[in-house]
């Protein structure tokens, strides 16, 4: 039933965690809880200067595409930042962590809602499947 990414678990970038009170989530390897704003969703990077000192973007170094495991459903892939970085996002949105976010299990950032230059972002935890729309289409697999 594997696709061959078991062995390959420690090197995912993005996982789901089972969180208490809040269900699934997407994290990081360190366990951390991902974030996405609704003001990002088609993709465009708002979130930059002071901004990212609370909301740091999931980045990665060097070429490739982004990992995650089976149990992710959706879409992981790149966005250029502003500087240049390679931003990890899912179904299209940029990631991020919250800096206040303590330990792996904290999600105090959802639903949190916040301004930087001038722009209004609204916060959610990143969910496997995402949290906007249903997949529509059967397309030959397992959901879940």
């Amino acid at each position: 039933m594997g696709t061959g990414q078991d062995n390959a678990s420690r090197n995912e970038q993005v996982s789901v965690s089972d969180v208490s009170g809040v269900g699934d989530v997407l994290v990081d390897a360190k366990g951390d809880a991902l974030y996405m704003s609704e003001q990002e969703a088609s993709g465009m990077v708002l979130c930059t200067a002071g901004c990212t000192a609370f909301w740091e973007p999931l980045t990665m170094s060097g070429p490739g595409s982004p990992t995650g495991a089976s149990s992710v459903d959706g879409t992981l892939g790149t966005v250029e930042r502003p500087d240049g970085a390679r931003q990890i996002t899912f179904d299209g949105a940029p990631l991020y962590r919250f800096t206040e976010d303590s330990s792996p299990g904290d999600v105090s950032g959802d639903g949190f809602a916040d301004s930087f230059d001038g722009k209004q972002f609204t916060w959610h935890v990143a969910r496997p499947g995402g949290a906007t729309e249903a997949p529509s289409t059967p397309s030959g697999g397992i959901g879940y």
